[in-house]
């Protein structure tokens, strides 16, 4: 038994539970979810866990990084990396580093869909809007039309199946300079898959105007089209 202690000297309740590289303690079933009840130096020497909040069996430095490491416990190791992924996104960790590969090819395929629906509703409702500009109006809309369709239901596609999922909020990192700050030497893994959270808050504003003014477009051009 031990007494866990915080940077001052309150005393905590003692307890038997997993522990973790860090020192601390868990009574969750799940071990790699750990409460960190006291600050913990980082591997680098130079940065403090935050005390009294989630900590994830990974080394998290200052700016908040979480390491999904790739150790297999059992038959469930699987379903224990998703869990501890889900944990990390909803916990709204600004890096995420995920070793194992499976898992991290996965998650980062799913980025691209979100990217792929996003790109598609901006290029095609921009191409729906600038069309008319640059070819006369008999020909304008047998491009017009299909691209503003396109933009909308890419749109649609985004704010139904994707805008909810935590995953929306990160990106790959590709940044070498950006990766080097991180803890990825403790890894076992040389192909790492690193998420970065980003607002995307303003790129959601971008293609559901885009989006709105294609289909307003090609409203207004249906109706004169069937009107005459």
């Amino acid at each position: 038994m031990q007494s866990i202690t915080t940077g001052g000297d309150r005393e905590r309740k003692p307890c038997t539970c997993y522990r973790a590289p860090c020192g601390c303690y868990n009574t969750t079933r799940f071990p790699p979810l750990l409460l960190c009840t006291r600050a913990v130096r980082a591997e680098d020497g130079t940065h403090y866990i935050n005390e009294n909040r989630p900590h994830y069996g990974g080394v998290m430095a200052a700016t908040e990084c979480y390491i999904v490491h790739e150790i297999y416990n059992g038959e469930n190791a699987q379903e224990q990396f998703e869990y501890e992924l889900e944990q990390a996104l909803e916990a709204q960790y600004r890096y995420i580093v995920i070793e194992p590969t499976r898992i991290g090819d996965e998650t980062a395929r799913w980025v691209a869909v979100g990217n792929c629906l996003h790109k598609s509703a901006v290029l095609a409702g921009a191409a729906c809007l600038l069309t008319p500009l640059a070819l006369p109006a008999d020909y304008s809309r047998y491009v017009a039309l299909p691209a503003g369709a396109l933009s909308l239901a890419c749109a649609a596609l985004y704010g139904i199946s994707w805008q909810f999922d935590p995953c929306c909020k990160y990106q790959v990192e590709y940044d070498s300079q950006k990766l080097s700050r991180l803890p990825l030497h403790t890894l076992t893994s040389s192909t790492p898959v690193v998420l970065v959270r980003r607002d995307d808050v303003h790129r959601k504003r971008l293609h559901n105007t885009i989006a709105l003014a294609a289909l307003a477009y090609c409203a207004k051009r249906i109706y004169e089209l069937y009107a005459v």
